[in-house]
């Protein structure tokens, strides 16, 4: 891809930004100015800093629920800020369900979407009889514990390159579902199950399908063999139901060092520290 020309001058900055997915209707801007996204909240807040109109471009643009630990934005301008007087000067615009959390001077062939290497995204379900208050658009309650090895023996039928139409969102606008899963990992962690997965990219609602598909395995319903014959038919009507996007985190971004821009990957506050993947 060729990289946006830059001002005269100018700066490709890049930020590291974290939200909470409950009080927006996703990423991206909407023509209606009732309905807040995280884009809408921060294009306007960056472009005072900056004293100029700027516009953003992401690494996923998240649904409507769904939450960000990592998200990668990057926008151009010809303002002179150093990282801390662009985190101090926007959060102190921002609500205090996002904040800008680094702040780096990225390559001018640094694009936030294109650039990545691949995305990391943790879904969190916790077994309860009863609602959690305090867990509420943060995790998805199941009301008996699931069989974790039967869903790992599932997951373990996505790694790889493979086509995933079935389990993308019916209006999903992608020219091809091909994508390729490098790790999908189910483990407990201080009393929940993650679903851990890493890919070069996402389908729309990709994640909350897979999610909703292995809760099925884990709840005895199929065996794990399922997950296989789900995706070989390519028919979004046999896999499962699409999981709550409010147990859904992005966590990490990875990009070729060569951006100026280094990867990351960030816990839910929920967890502990992220296993590493090979």
């Amino acid at each position: 891809m060729t990289a946006v020309a830059l001002p005269p001058s100018g700066n490709r900055i890049a930020l590291r930004i974290e939200y909470d997915g409950a009080a927006f209707g996703g990423w991206q801007k909407q023509s209606s100015p009732e309905i807040p996204t995280v884009q809408g909240i921060l294009e306007p807040a960056i472009s005072q800093v900056a004293d100029a109109s700027i516009k953003l471009v992401c690494a996923g643009r998240t649904d409507t629920g769904v939450h960000a630990t990592c998200q990668i934005a990057h926008f151009d301008c010809i303002a002179e800020r150093s990282p801390r007087a662009w985190t101090a000067g926007v959060n102190s615009l921002l609500p205090g369900s996002v904040k800008i959390q680094e702040v780096f001077n990225a390559s001018d062939k640094f694009n936030a979407r294109f650039s990545a290497i691949h995305r990391r995204y943790a879904y969190l379900l916790y077994s309860s009889g009863i609602d959690s208050p305090q867990l509420a658009g943060r995790a998805l309650r199941v009301a008996e514990a699931p069989d974790l090895e039967a869903m790992q023996a599932a997951a373990r039928h996505l790694e790889g390159e493979k086509d995933f139409r079935s389990f993308q969102a019916a209006g999903c606008q992608s020219m091809s579902s091909l994508r390729n899963v490098r790790h999908l990992r189910i483990y407990r962690q201080r009393g929940f199950i993650v679903v851990d997965i890493r890919a070069n990219a996402f389908l729309q609602h990709m994640v909350r399908n897979i999610a909703g598909s292995l809760l099925e395995v884990g709840r005895g319903r199929h065996e794990p063999d399922w997950m296989a014959e789900v995706l070989v038919a390519r028919d979004r009507k046999l896999a499962g139901a699409t999981a709550p996007a409010a147990g859904l985190y992005l966590t990490g971004v990875a990009y070729p060092a060569s951006c100026g821009v280094p990867s990351r990957t960030v816990a839910p506050p929920l967890l502990d520290q992220l296993p590493e993947f090979a």
